[in-house]
């Protein structure tokens, strides 16, 4: 199986979703970054339907980035949904959110987060962000095979 590289940003934010484009230019990132913004798309886009069912033009990512406050279907239920999906359930999942409640960390990993991460309320923050995941999630950590 060929190698993806692609990162699948879920934020209902339309700044944040531009500051993270900005951030992974700025870290020197090259890895394709598919932006979907709520919870429903990224139903979808994981599980190739509808306009995401072309898996040439939408390759399941190595990553996702998922927010928890989002419209439609919420981040909690983004990871409900993957649990339940065993060929999906093992994509990494960084949780990238404004929340720092003990509550959501606590939630989020019990429904399957592999990290939980606040945004920083910097540009600066954010390219570290990127650099640390990029550096991790991509280049250090060998994902299963039915991510690789």
């Amino acid at each position: 199986m060929p190698s993806r590289k692609a990162i699948l940003i879920a934020d209902d934010c339309e700044e944040d979703a531009q500051i993270m484009r900005r951030a992974f230019q700025k870290s020197g990132c090259n890895v394709p970054l598919l932006f979907v913004k709520d919870g429903q798309e990224a139903l979808d886009y994981l599980s190739g339907t509808g306009e995401y069912s072309d898996r040439t033009a939408h390759p399941l990512p190595r990553l996702m980035l998922l927010d928890l406050k989002m419209p439609k279907v919420d981040g909690f239920d983004v990871l409900e949904w993957l649990h339940e999906h065993p060929k999906l359930r093992v994509l990494p999942v960084t949780v990238l959110t404004s929340s720092n409640l003990d509550w959501d960390v606590d939630r989020a990993y019990h429904l399957g987060a592999n990290s939980y991460v606040v945004k920083p309320s910097s540009f600066a923050g954010f390219v570290e962000i990127v650099e640390g995941l990029r550096n991790y999630w991509i280049e250090i950590n060998r994902p299963p095979s039915a991510v690789a």
